[in-house]
């Protein structure tokens, strides 16, 4: 039993987690290069944010939406 957590230790230690060591070691050397990541996902969510807004427009312009003041018959 105690094999099996620290085969678990060994693939969290020295496989999964080996990426954000090598960030954690650029970060060092440069940061702007330690961050672009979290600038790409950053940039990600802002244009599926944009998108989402412009689906929820046509959605709005069509007249599709319920905007009745109760959403449910027991209320």
């Amino acid at each position: 039993m105690k094999d099996l957590f620290y085969a678990i230790q060994d693939l969290f230690v020295n496989v999964l987690l080996t990426p954000l060591d090598a960030l954690r070691a650029l970060e060092l050397e440069n940061w702007f290069a330690a961050n672009t990541i979290s600038w790409i996902f950053i940039i990600i969510g802002f244009v599926a944010m944009v998108y989402w807004m412009k689906q929820l427009k046509i959605f709005n312009d069509n007249n599709e939406e319920d905007k009745s003041v109760s959403s449910h018959s027991f209320l």
